[in-house]
């Protein structure tokens, strides 16, 4: 510490802080404790089913006959697997092109919001399996019904999401925005939908595995020989083992979609990680 000409100890100057940095790349945890759910899930699995026997078999198999299954009719299930993918998928980007632009809708007229909002709540709210043979009579056989099933019950969080994220720009942006004699289209593209692409991808999380259902209940009404064809014929000839393992997949295959589009998220949003507090 210094000193003045009176004696009296000259002020410091404050010392500077530096921002922790958040580490980057893949963590082990992020592999290990998925490894380590999915170990004590099958371990729990095997104890209620082979263990301790408190469940039959016709409603849950072991997972030994499971697997044995799926090894065993590996060559049925697993084209049925790239069908229903690829109609999950499909089924997946027609809903988000289409929410996001009725989100959108929702958002810039209160009007149509109020004319429109209370009708898609109550689609949403209508037991989507009850529409599965309707579809089939309206729109004929083929992939037709199942993208049409994976549209209704995919395409209501990304439409709120969308609406929600757009009507709820961040005071302090929303006031750049005009400080800087923005057009509308230039706030736009500019400041609402980027803040608000958080939220959508919200939706988008909440509407990927909801895509998976909506597939495979379309499949169970339809020629197509995805999973969900498979699941209704093991489970009609009694086969339950090989019908368990065609669910399992569809589980495994929820799993890699969602994870891939977070990875989406978080390639195409990394401010949004570099701007909020860590868990």
């Amino acid at each position: 510490m210094t000193e003045t000409s009176t004696g009296a100890p000259a002020p410091q100057p404050p010392a500077q802080t530096q921002a922790v940095p958040r580490r980057s790349g893949v963590r082990p945890a992020v592999v290990l404790l998925p490894a380590l759910g999915l170990v004590i899930t099958v371990a729990a699995w095997w104890l209620v089913t082979s263990g301790l026997q408190l469940m039959h078999p016709a409603l849950l198999p072991p997972p030994q006959s499971v697997w044995r299954s799926l090894t065993g009719s590996a060559h049925v299930l697993l084209p049925a697997l790239g069908i229903t993918t690829w109609t999950t998928l499909l089924g997946f980007l027609l809903s988000s092109a289409a929410g996001v632009l009725i989100g959108m809708a929702l958002a810039a007229s209160r009007q149509v919001e109020r004319m429109f909002a209370p009708l898609l709540v109550a689609v949403n709210a209508v037991p989507k399996i009850a529409f599965g043979p309707l579809l089939v009579v309206a729109v004929g056989w083929g992939q037709k019904p199942i993208l049409t099933m994976v549209f209704l019950l995919c395409f209501f969080p990304i439409v709120l999401s969308t609406a929600t994220g757009l009507t709820t720009t961040p005071a302090d942006l929303a006031e750049l925005g005009r400080s800087l004699n923005a057009s509308w289209w230039q706030a736009f593209r500019k400041v609402r939908f980027p803040a608000a692409l958080p939220q959508i991808f919200v939706g988008l999380k909440v509407a990927m595995p909801l895509a998976a259902i909506g597939a495979v209940i379309g499949e169970f009404y339809s020629d197509r020989p995805g999973l969900g064809q498979q699941i209704i014929q093991y489970n009609g000839i009694g086969d339950y083992p090989t019908a368990w393992a065609a669910i399992v997949l569809v589980g495994l295959m929820s799993i890699l979609l969602y994870s891939a589009l977070t990875l989406v998220e978080r390639l195409a949003l990394p401010w949004v990680q570099a701007t909020t507090s860590a868990r």
